[in-house]
């Protein structure tokens, strides 16, 4: 079997500062999983990066804006972003995000 496993007790909690938390989870070149988690009223300020996203929320509420357009969403919502789209995200309740990234996010890996 090829894969890459990851125990979430073995992986390593970032603290981004303002309220908000990292977690690189599974990953290879072509696909990386990452847990963000959120204090309520934290951001994660409108970036752009050439890589595809997907977001999950978890659990809490977010408004997720992409391209000036906003939408409040919770827990079960989900969204794509394509690359090179600018997108961010305002905490409304403390909560957490699965995002997906294609292909990996070298940065995040430094």
């Amino acid at each position: 079997m090829e894969g890459k496993f990851a125990k979430h007790d073995e992986t390593k909690l970032q603290d981004l500062g303002g309220g908000s938390t990292r977690r690189i989870l599974a990953w290879n070149d072509q696909l990386m999983t990452v847990e963000v988690g959120f204090e309520t009223g934290s951001v994660g300020k409108a970036h752009t990066h050439p890589h595809v996203q997907a977001s999950y929320v978890l659990s809490g509420r977010f408004l997720y804006t992409v391209e000036g357009e906003s939408v409040e969403m919770g827990p079960g919502d989900s969204i794509v972003v394509p690359g090179g789209l600018v997108h961010g995200t305002t905490c409304l309740e403390k909560g957490m995000l699965l995002d997906v990234f294609t292909p990996a996010r070298e940065d995040f890996l430094k």
